[in-house]
């Protein structure tokens, strides 16, 4: 029988057996069966399928991510109905494991027990936004048997907060962060093409791809706030700056922005590095962290507390303890052994254990800003730093140093080229910073001890890795991880 036929004996066949044919197919043909050809039958049965499709919507899935102590945002997709438990098993292994997918014996990675499942904790009714279709992000703690697993940093971060708390301030944070764009070629990576570039600078000279336009406007369909983005000090090198908030909330927005500005632009062929020294002739890349606290007012607890001879004692302390422990806080913010061919003596970089107002060249940098903007600014660390791990150890030292009223050392000197060459300084590798942490037992206990011991077993891992390679073989080590 041929179509038009088929078509026909459709209006003299009984209701059930017209069931299982296109709905909108049979109202036409009850106005007019005769005037459909062959060709029109099948347009319109692809025009029917397209319409049923078209009301299928695609089921969304969950990506449920953390951050590990390398900076990782590791995780996995889940259904969005597997999700809806807010919970999802994860190996405990992933503690285990340094970027080349060297296995060690960590404490608490679980190698010695099988290595276990550890359990990923969301809320359902707060998924963010993704950068990618149909698809929500989940933010994940780690327990293990029902408590905060020891080794997850975002855990170490709230009980940091909750120490701030119980003195009636809650941290806010900003966070700035530095990278340079990078392009995929055949045998590796070149810089991005942009010879006009110039410190400051904004518009097409400086990004002639608009590629810093790409992120921003990704940032805002996520609902990740950016404060501002412009070329940095050398080329093509940026800095992105985000909105300060609560602690924790700034540290998720960090934590997605770095990943989501990664992942569009390497799906556009490029690079985006945090890696602090991607190029040994140049700037190297760092992350400020800036702090200050709401207190049970809301308002500013810096407001009037930071202005030239006029310290509060919640500024003394902090700063006093920010620089007690600046050795050992360089294991934690400078992660890396690229780190530290960024960490000179000459360079603004926070090398010194020394504070000043409104002073780039110094540590920790008081704002010439007062009331709502007062802010300290910490400047020793770089991007390769999870932002969790490197904030609840930037709180724990400032909280040291005010709970137990560390004495404040006198304010460096003005000029950026003189500094005290007698103060101490952050070493001159990622291995001395590891001792350096691992003898600061005030600070890691209140970081927390197993997390401290998991991380510079890790780390120590990775400097042995890396002992005796080049400096372009270590370059390419990190390359594609920050």
């Amino acid at each position: 029988m041929s179509c038009y036929g088929y078509i026909l004996s459709l209006k003299m066949t009984d209701k059930n057996s017209q069931q299982s044919v296109c709905p909108y197919l049979l109202r036409c043909l009850a106005h007019n069966p005769i005037i459909y050809s062959p060709y029109f039958y099948n347009a319109e049965l692809q025009k029917s399928k397209s319409m049923n499709n078209s009301t299928k919507q695609t089921k969304q899935k969950i990506r449920v991510l953390f951050c590990d102590q390398l900076n990782l945002a590791r995780g996995k997709y889940l259904p969005e109905s597997v999700a809806s438990s807010g919970e999802a098993g994860i190996c405990k292994g992933v503690y285990a494991v340094t970027y080349s997918r060297l296995q060690l014996n960590a404490p608490g990675a679980g190698v010695d027990e099988g290595l276990p499942d550890v359990t990923l904790k969301f809320d359902p009714s707060s998924y963010r936004d993704s950068w990618h279709s149909n698809t929500k992000i989940a933010i994940a703690d780690i327990y293990e048997d029902g408590k905060p697993y020891g080794l997850c940093g975002r855990s170490a971060l709230k009980k940091a907060i909750e120490g701030w708390r119980r003195h009636g301030l809650d941290p806010m944070i900003g966070l700035e962060g530095e990278a340079y764009v990078l392009e995929s070629i055949d045998d590796g990576l070149k810089p991005y093409n942009t010879p006009g570039s110039y410190v400051y600078g904004t518009g097409p000279f400086n990004d002639p791809e608009k590629l810093m336009d790409v992120i921003w406007d990704t940032a805002e369909k996520c609902d990740i706030p950016v404060e501002s983005i412009n070329a940095e000090f050398d080329t093509p090198q940026f800095e992105l700056t985000l909105r300060y908030a609560d602690a924790l909330k700034a540290c998720d927005d960090f934590f997605l922005f770095r990943n989501m500005a990664r992942e569009v632009l390497y799906e556009k062929g490029y690079v985006l590095s945090y890696l602090p020294k991607p190029f040994e002739e140049i700037s190297g890349s760092g992350l400020h962290i800036n702090l200050s606290f709401k207190d049970m007012a809301g308002n500013n607890a810096l407001a009037n507390g930071i202005s030239e001879n006029n310290l509060s004692d919640l500024a003394k302390g902090c700063v006093a303890g920010l620089l007690k422990h600046h050795e050992a806080l360089g294991g934690i913010l400078a992660p890396t052994v690229n780190s530290y061919d960024r960490l000179t003596k000459d360079g603004m970089c926070g090398y010194w254990a020394n504070w000043g107002h409104d002073h780039r060249g110094a540590a920790v940098r008081l704002s010439k800003e007062l009331g709502s903007a007062a802010r300290i600014e910490h400047r020793v660390g770089d991007c390769a730093a999870s932002p969790y791990f490197a904030v609840a150890a930037i709180l724990q030292a400032a909280l040291l140093g005010f709970e137990k009223q560390y004495p404040l050392p006198a304010e460096a000197p003005k000029s950026v080229d003189q500094q005290d060459t007698t103060l101490s300084h952050i070493a001159t590798s990622l291995a001395e910073s590891l001792k350096a942490l691992e003898a600061d037992i005030e600070l890691s206990d209140a970081i927390g001890g197993e997390l401290i011991a998991n991380y510079c077993a890790i780390k120590t891992g990775e400097v042995n890795e890396l002992a005796g390679k080049s400096k372009k073989e270590i370059i390419d080590y990190y390359s594609y991880y920050i």
